[in-house]
């Protein structure tokens, strides 16, 4: 999971971009950059390690001329957290120069990587990302959107892409339409972005959302819808994405972030009651309009308990688990007038690790909490996601390898209370879209090569 920004006749695009990839920071905190192109056809780029803010400059902009580029905020799930595997991804090829941004995570990358290898390709980074770049710089058709069809029918997993060659912008979606890209209009001009809330902060107006196999072209701001790249039969857009990924204010998947969230809490409180509870609060901040719907329905008193330092990044995306234990600690700080002496109901989105729950339990028992009630707004993670997110392996996975009862002992709450699969699904929209929800149930949409490990530890 990242986030990824596209614009083609925006002025001056790389403030553009840089302003919509801070709208997107949630979605990615280890590297970011943007490349720009001129009215010539030429390419600039910058990149760097860290949050989006403190990358770029003032003299970073003077450089990145033009009013077509892309952006791109990573988080890793295949490839090292080293400055070679930021995007986009830059090379030069016949078609002119390209960039490449990616959100997804491919599932047969170490297949096609070894193939392009043995084939003489030479890869400069560990990403996944890169393949789709040499698939596409291969291609022998005779058009960059040949080149980019032919490219995307070798990979198989999560993609949305955002691909300039030359002065024009692509954007692909993969066919199970895992990852959300969103078209807005801005003047003249077209931005393609993860996310609705980067539109809304530059001022662009939602046009559509991209579905599954979506495929199109912008040149000079003029939008031409291309021949799908093929649908699954059944949509899978990533349901976790609305639980915890995206920012509230949101659109994604034709659904408003924080009406489900809120619908989320009302189902949990209906499912996981806490009768004697004296006030309910959230870990903030996704889980901060769940407990409001937890709220309404128990008719708990909903209150801060807890108050999040935001110059703090998100602490499930963070790379090390060294750097998620510390995180906790400087993150979250307890209002003890709110928690002393009371029985408390701790809404959260959900629970992967654990040891960030486990720090936070024992901070509002420290603060003086009678009991604590730890209520989960979705159900037990028990596999990995291959598709984008940071769950690698099972044994990371604390449901998939204890029982509730032991991990509500491991955590040192009173009582612990997960959302059904059913309830997720029903407060998530799945009447009208699919989603999937392969981490919790293990119905994997695409099932990833035994290999899939091989390729590195992280990406994106």
């Amino acid at each position: 999971m990242c986030g990824i920004i596209g614009l083609s006749n925006v002025p001056d695009a790389a403030r553009v971009a840089y302003l919509g990839l801070y709208a997107l920071q949630h979605r990615g905190q280890e590297s970011a950059g943007i490349v720009t192109v001129d009215d010539l056809g030429a390419s600039h780029l910058a990149r760097g390690m860290g949050l989006v803010g403190d990358i770029f400059r003032e003299p970073d902009f003077r450089e990145l001329d033009g009013d077509v580029g892309i952006g791109h905020a990573r988080y890793s799930t295949a490839g090292s957290s080293v400055i070679a595997n930021a995007q986009p991804c830059v090379a030069n090829y016949r078609g002119g120069p390209l960039a490449l941004a990616h959100n997804g995570n491919l599932t047969n990358a170490v297949a096609v990587k070894r193939a392009l290898v043995a084939e003489g390709a030479i890869f400069q980074s560990s990403s996944d990302s890169e393949v789709i770049v040499h698939l596409i710089a291969r291609s022998r058709a005779a058009t960059p959107e040949a080149q980019i069809r032919e490219a995307v029918s070798q990979i198989e997993g999560a993609f949305s892409l955002v691909i300039t060659v030359g002065r024009t912008l692509y954007c692909v979606v993969d066919p199970h339409g895992f990852r959300p890209l969103v078209l807005g209009r801005l003047g003249e001009g077209i931005i393609a972005a993860s996310e609705t809330c980067a539109l809304d902060l530059v001022g662009a107006t939602l046009i559509r959302e991209l579905g599954p196999g979506d495929f199109v072209e912008v040149i000079d701001g003029m939008v031409r819808d291309l021949p799908s790249i093929g649908r699954a039969p059944v949509s899978k857009r990533c349901v976790f994405e609305l639980v915890y990924f995206a920012r509230p204010d949101s659109t994604v998947f034709g659904e408003s972030v924080d009406r489900v969230r809120r619908e989320l809490g009302r189902r949990l409180a209906a499912e996981h009651p806490a009768p004697g509870a004296d006030v309910v609060f959230s870990v903030p901040d996704s889980a901060n309009m769940m407990a409001v719907g937890f709220a309404e329905v128990s008719g708990v008193k909903l209150e801060h308990g807890l108050i999040r330092n935001h110059y703090v990044g998100r602490t499930f995306i963070n790379p090390t688990q060294a750097l998620r234990v510390a995180k906790v600690k400087i993150k979250f700080n307890p209002v003890k007038e709110v928690i002393a002496g009371k029985s408390v109901v701790v809404v959260d989105d959900s629970l992967v690790r654990g040891t960030t729950s486990k720090g936070l339990v024992q901070m509002i028992r420290g603060a003086g909490a009678r009991e604590v009630h730890l209520r989960l707004a979705s159900p037990p993670i028990t596999g990995p996601c291959h598709y984008g997110i940071d769950t690698p392996s099972r044994d990371e996975l604390i449901a998939a390898n204890y029982s509730i009862e032991e991990i509500a002992q491991y955590l040192g709450v009173d009582s612990l209370g997960y959302l059904s699969l059913d309830g997720m699904l029903a407060a998530a929209g799945s009447a009208r879209t699919g989603f999937c929800h392969a981490c919790f149930s293990g119905q994997y949409p695409i099932e990833p090569a035994g290999e899939l490990v091989e390729l590195a530890t992280r990406s994106r």
